[in-house]
């Protein structure tokens, strides 16, 4: 652990030493952010120059030039809700645009406060530039359908971001939330859960998406928790980028990623962008949480990843990825802390795992992306977890057959209507995908570091995102999975990814490696209705209306059920937390 820690210190240090450029921050995850940039690189035919959208987040800086690049453009059609998303984006992050009046506010507070829109107070020279913006987020809603009558969301926090000398960018987003989750977040919380230390009022997670929780008010479905996320990045040369912090990050074109998403809780990374022309090379070298607590031990056991994603646009709107990962876990007796042999930037990391021993966990995901005809973007992923060259196009259901499989379609414009945008996608993943024989599964806190489900399903989610008006945005999702699940903890048919392959309930059962196919064990699917109504009263401040319906039918009909939640919030510099699972 400290061998790791000094190391990245090291890196870190030395780096900044190094001479380095204009440096921008990135903009945290946000499905409906992220959605209008999407649409615009679709909207303009061709890629952005200054990222990869198959990697995520995305600097702000780059943003910035593909809104100018559609500004200069006299070939995209654009609507007047366009023309409002478009200044919302370049008011965001308006410390990159040249002009010093772009994101004025009309009426500043005192004269000090909310001189820009988008920040409660900024500050921009060439010492420093700040930018420093409340959080909040109260959300309230009535259940029906199981235990908890009532749901509700209450954070309270800050955002801060900005520049030292034009050189090294800063990040820090905290904040203090609590919490009443409906019964099918608690239910699913609870099944990766088995580790908990049910002595005390600590969860590991409580929350989708965040790390250690507790519980309040002696209420099993209250939860109390701390989120923050912060880093420092920097520009070592024109073409390398560097990121040192805790957050999250994606892989992928799709509402889910089976290689990489913001499922899971923030962890620990240095990251190393290298981007060339039409190449993007990413390295990203993690610390990771792989159970959970012990009795009298508040030391939470460490596992690492390595990965490492290489984009190339094969043309202006076609572009491939492919990406090779390691995630590994040492004792004391196999050498503590992180193995510098994945610390290679450039070499095949499963040769690196065979010349160790081939203890590790070593997975390969390959992604695509197509825009074409100004409306439509075609994308896809396949990740290979394990599999054995004679058996995998075979019918025979091999168990170290793991692979998950994306396809997706983005059309914009549906149909000649302005800003209405529909996504259908279908994301599956066979049985075991992910899992590991040790600390070494695909997971951080808990929570699976791809697709929510884990593995054993297949899912279908179509979205349509609607702009009613410049400042009303209606979502709706409807999602359909089916999966196969444990009937008891001591089955293990494939879905929890925390569970040791080596305890395969056929294997146990019938000593049969073969037969395995997706939805094996007890058979389940829900179904999500999912509509809400947004509305931007000030700039990143959403009224939020909301219903979700998400019926449960199992293989025993005891266990279905269907949770129904009306909700109202306020928002305010913050992401909409979704949880459609």
């Amino acid at each position: 652990m400290y061998q790791k820690l000094r190391f990245f210190t090291f890196i870190v240090c030395s780096i900044i030493s190094i001479y380095t450029q204009a440096q921008s921050v990135f903009i945290p995850l946000n499905q409906d952010y992220y959605h209008l940039i999407d649409r615009y690189e679709i909207k303009r035919g061709k890629f952005s120059e200054g990222f990869h959208t198959s990697v995520k987040p995305y600097t702000r800086k780059g943003v910035v030039q593909l809104v100018d690049s559609i500004w200069a453009s006299n070939s995209i059609i654009l609507s007047d809700k366009d023309r409002f998303n478009l200044a919302y984006l370049e008011n965001d992050s308006w410390e990159w645009k040249n002009n010093d009046t772009t994101g004025n506010s009309k009426k500043p507070f005192w004269k000090i406060f909310y001189q820009k829109k988008a920040d409660a107070y900024s500050n921009a020279d060439d010492i420093l530039d700040l930018h420093v913006s409340p959080v909040l987020n109260l959300e309230f809603g009535a259940a029906t359908g199981g235990v908890q009558k009532s749901t509700s969301i209450n954070t309270r926090g800050i955002e801060i971001r900005g520049m030292i000398n034009k050189k090294v960018g800063f990040y820090t987003f905290i904040s203090e939330n609590q919490a009443y989750i409906p019964d099918y977040v608690k239910t699913f919380v609870d099944a990766y859960n088995q580790n908990e230390l049910r002595q005390t009022n600590l969860r590991l997670p409580g929350m989708p998406g965040e790390g250690l929780t507790k519980e309040f008010k002696q209420n099993a479905y209250a939860t109390d928790f701390f989120t923050a996320r912060a880093y420092i990045t920097f520009q070592a040369t024109k073409n390398i980028q560097l990121q040192f912090g805790h957050d999250k990050n994606f892989i992928g074109n799709g509402f889910r990623s089976m290689i990489l998403s913001d499922n899971a809780a923030p962890n620990l990374f240095l990251k190393i962008n290298t981007h060339i022309g039409k190449f993007q090379y990413q390295n990203l070298f993690t610390q990771l949480v792989y159970t959970g607590l012990k009795p009298n031990d508040q030391i939470f056991p460490k596992k690492y990843m390595a990965m490492h994603h290489l984009s190339l646009n094969l043309s202006k709107n076609f572009n491939i990825g492919i990406s090779e990962s390691i995630v590994f876990q040492r004792d004391s007796t196999n050498g503590d802390g992180f193995d510098l042999n994945y610390l290679n930037p450039v070499i095949f990391y499963r040769s690196i795992e065979s010349f160790q021993g081939s203890g590790d966990n070593a997975l390969i995901g390959f992604d695509f992306k197509w825009n074409f005809a100004k409306r439509f973007s075609l994308y896809g992923q396949l990740m290979l977890d394990e599999f054995i060259a004679k058996e995998i196009f075979k019918p025979t259901g091999y168990w170290a057959n793991k692979n998950g499989l994306q396809a997706g379609l983005k059309y914009i414009d549906v149909f000649g209507i302005s800003n209405l945008d529909f996504q259908t996608e279908v994301n599956a993943a066979r049985p075991y995908t992910y899992s590991h024989d040790s600390g070494a599964n695909y997971t951080q806190y808990n929570q699976a570091l791809a697709h929510p489900l884990g593995a054993n399903f297949v899912e279908w989610s179509n979205i349509i995102r609607w702009q009613a008006l410049k400042k009303l945005n209606i979502t709706a999702n409807i999602i359909f999975a089916k999966f196969g699940e444990d009937r008891n903890p001591t089955e293990n048919w494939g879905q929890n990814i925390q569970k040791d392959y080596d305890t395969r309930s056929r294997k146990v059962l019938y000593n049969d490696d073969y037969g395995n196919e997706i939805g094996q064990g007890r058979s389940a699917r829900t179904m999500i209705y999912d509509v809400r109504a947004s509305y931007q009263l000030k700039h990143n401040f959403f009224l939020d209306l909301r219903f979700l319906s998400r019926d449960y039918k199992s293989g025993n009909s005891e266990l279905n059920y269907t949770n129904t939640i009306k909700s109202f919030g306020i928002r305010w510099n913050i992401p909409y937390r979704q949880m459609l699972f």
